[in-house]
């Protein structure tokens, strides 16, 4: 059996594009330009963006879009996934 090859979704027109909330792991997947997605967690989202995009203002939603509930993570605890 043949798999059909999908079309690739276009990239984000955002530097950055956070992915949509997750409640099973503490993990957003978070598209970079000029990389591609990564999963991040909480503590790794700044300074990720800042090692590409040192410049990049947070706070402005035409360089960093959240798909939904903007600046909030799933809820982690250590011994977790």
């Amino acid at each position: 059996m043949t798999r059909a090859k999908r079309p690739r979704p276009p990239e984000p027109d955002y530097p950055v594009y956070v992915g949509s909330f997750g409640d099973d792991h503490r993990y957003r997947l978070v598209w970079l330009r000029g990389v591609g997605w990564e999963p991040l967690s909480e503590e790794e989202f700044e300074p990720r963006i800042r090692q590409l995009f040192p410049d990049i203002d947070l706070d402005d939603p035409e360089q960093v879009h959240w798909a939904d509930r903007p600046q909030e993570w799933p809820a982690w605890h250590p011994g977790a996934a």
